[in-house]
């Protein structure tokens, strides 16, 4: 059949003006030219869109991956800052002073031990509720020392009842754990008596 189709079309052609075959091959060459163009202009619109695609899908995946810094000042704030339980206390000249006073007048003849006991009760008094928070108010408060009362406060202290004084205020460990004391040999009061004792220093009785 198709050998019959092709002997027609020649058969045809030989009776063809010439003008008219040239016609038919320029159309022909035409057609098939446009057809190669566009299959090639196809081609190469797919393989921009192709590369397009490609290079935005990197770039994504490049954002998605990029790694997060952290600052030195960010760094420095996930340490946590240590705690500490120590306490830390200024005091005034006039208050040590004050303390050196009370232990040269309360302790005087007692050993040095026991001097810096003197001065722990009344810093132990500072932290008690029911007395005053300050040295000042702890010592003049009614009542609480003889001293005050009978006015041997005011006596210049000697060189140990400072140095007891001293290390009272600067030591993180008190001697005692005591808010109360008193000669049991001349303590006339019954209140006193019936405090807690906690230990004995010299001829003292230190109390809770």
């Amino acid at each position: 059949m198709t050998t019959k189709f092709t002997a027609l079309a020649v058969f045809l052609l030989c009776f063809m003006p010439a003008s008219k075959i040239e016609h038919t091959q320029a159309s022909l060459l035409s057609t098939k030219k446009t057809k190669h163009e566009e299959a090639k202009l196809l081609t190469h619109i797919n393989r921009d869109t192709d590369t397009s695609f490609s290079s935005l899908s990197a770039d994504k995946d490049k954002k998605k991956i990029k790694p997060i810094k952290l600052s030195a000042n960010t760094e420095k704030k996930e340490e946590k800052p240590k705690k500490t339980n120590d306490k830390e206390e200024t005091y005034s000249q006039s208050e040590k002073e004050l303390l050196s006073r009370l232990v040269h007048a309360e302790a005087k003849g007692e050993s040095y031990e026991g001097k810096v006991a003197v001065a722990s009760v009344v810093l132990n008094r500072t932290e008690k509720k029911g007395f005053p928070n300050t040295i000042r108010g702890v010592i003049y408060q009614k009542n609480a020392f003889e001293p005050v009362a009978n006015g041997s406060i005011n006596q210049k202290p000697d060189k140990e009842s400072i140095a007891a004084a001293e290390e009272a205020l600067s030591s993180k460990n008190r001697e005692t754990d005591a808010i109360f004391f008193y000669n049991p040999k001349t303590a006339s009061d019954d209140w006193i008596r019936s405090r807690k004792i906690v230990e004995r220093i010299g001829g003292h009785v230190f109390a809770i």
